[in-house]
């Protein structure tokens, strides 16, 4: 048998793994819930550990098969377990929980229940749109651990000794109360991110329009937030009319994430327009933009990048402030980035000096791009591959219309499946 036989012989084989059977056999006690939280499937090991055979879960809500212990008034754990699960839908993230309490009816009973000590982690199955569609619940049963540590304890003298002699029932309670506070600090530790990331996406939503309202502009904006609890960062674009033959775009990075930079950003991007407005070219809007981020802390090593387009002499004038050249994609699907003007980034001299500006040409038909930088880096990865993945993915769908052009960009970087940087990103069909 030849190696390339050996090799679709073992493909073959691969190809026609019983997944489900894999599943039940798999060691580690495993169920799986819709969005619903009813039972779609759980495993032997999760059967065995629970006392309930499939039929008495499949198709029930799990907290109507595992209701709270009506004798426990303290019994958080399934009210933290349905906060973990809404976590997951929200976030689209796995959420581990600290080590839980969560009595449940003894097998073959309705009314006598087990203290139970589980440690669980949740995590999401995404359908193909990219939203939640199942949730794996994987639980570990720490019960014979909890009680072989309060009956065993080693390293304790004196009072530690006394408490654990007496059967080990105020440590409990002590280390369950330590537990539900260490579960409460993090909850307003949530809570209060939630809150700081609706401001500043609010304040972010006033800032960033989801389209361009510029009369005869074939244009389309973007912008993908960052992945995490606090996915606001300081991205940012404009675009005004200079005159009938002439517009104006523009495209920043404020560093850092959350609801000061989202501020910094909006103070820049409204002085930047305003600059725009009055400013003899785009190296002059950037050295006055230079000046004023001088006064505005957050915005140290702010980058920007400005063009002038004339529709009559056909003519690109632009300037960039340590920003990621723009791409401009001719009617022979030839990439060209626009890097001839870049200097330094926002208040990063020690004087302010001024800014260089270039000029080149395009024809009609032809497609440009300004972005930022979470498009195309990418971590272990050289910023030239990320480039090079976006020049190819504009000259496959530079004959489209603006609006598709943006939508298959972001599909073929993988901004759609998110990133751990936000992303904006501008095209204009000149």
């Amino acid at each position: 048998m030849t190696e390339a036989s050996r090799d679709a012989g073992r493909a073959g084989h691969v190809g026609h793994v019983d997944y489900a059977a894999l599943f039940a056999a798999i060691p580690t006690p495993l169920a799986v819930l819709n969005t619903d939280f009813v039972y779609v499937d759980a495993n032997r090991a999760y059967l065995e550990i629970t006392g309930r055979t499939r039929d008495e879960l499949v198709g029930h809500h799990l907290f109507d098969v595992f209701p709270a212990n009506p004798d426990d008034p303290d019994a958080d754990g399934p009210r933290n377990l349905r906060a973990s699960f809404r976590r997951v839908l929200e976030t689209g993230k796995p959420d581990t929980m600290i080590l839980q309490r969560y009595d449940i009816p003894r097998p073959g009973t309705r009314d006598v229940y087990e203290e139970r000590y589980w440690s669980p982690v949740n995590t999401p199955v995404l359908g193909e749109d990219g939203s939640v569609a199942l949730i794996i619940n994987r639980v570990e049963d720490a019960t014979a651990y909890v009680r072989d540590s309060l009956a065993h304890p080693s390293g304790l003298t004196g009072a530690g000794a006394s408490l654990w002699a007496a059967g080990g029932k105020i440590a409990e309670s002590e280390l369950y109360a330590r537990a539900r506070e260490l579960y409460e600090h993090n909850e307003r530790l949530r809570q209060a991110h939630a809150r700081e990331h609706e401001v500043a996406l609010t304040l972010q939503r006033a800032m960033l329009p989801t389209h361009m309202p510029l009369e005869r502009r074939n244009a389309a904006v973007r912008y993908r937030p960052a992945q995490g609890s606090l996915n606001v960062c300081g991205d940012w674009y404009d675009m005004i009319n200079l005159s009938e033959d002439r517009f104006a775009v523009a495209v920043g990075d404020v560093v850092g994430r959350g609801l000061e930079a989202a501020s910094v950003m909006g103070q820049l991007r409204s002085a930047l327009s305003a600059a725009m407005r009055v400013a003899d070219g785009p190296a002059q809007a950037l050295y006055g933009l230079d000046l004023y981020a001088r006064s505005l802390d957050g915005a140290l090593a702010t980058t920007a990048v400005k063009i002038d387009i004339d529709t009559h002499t056909h003519t690109l004038t632009y300037s960039s402030a340590g920003h990621l050249p723009p791409m401009l994609c001719h009617p022979d699907k030839q990439t060209e980035l626009l890097d001839q003007a870049t200097d330094v980034p926002l208040a990063a001299r020690s004087r302010p000096s001024h800014r260089p500006q270039a000029i080149t040409a395009y024809a009609p038909g032809s497609v440009l791009i300004l972005y930022t930088d979470g498009l195309v880096e990418r971590r272990e990865e050289s910023i030239d591959i990320g480039l090079k993945r976006l020049s190819e993915s504009l000259a496959r769908h530079s004959d489209l219309g603006p609006e598709e052009i943006a939508d298959n960009l972001l599909e073929d970087l993988g901004m759609n499946q998110g990133t751990a940087d936000d992303a904006a990103l501008v095209v204009i069909k000149l």
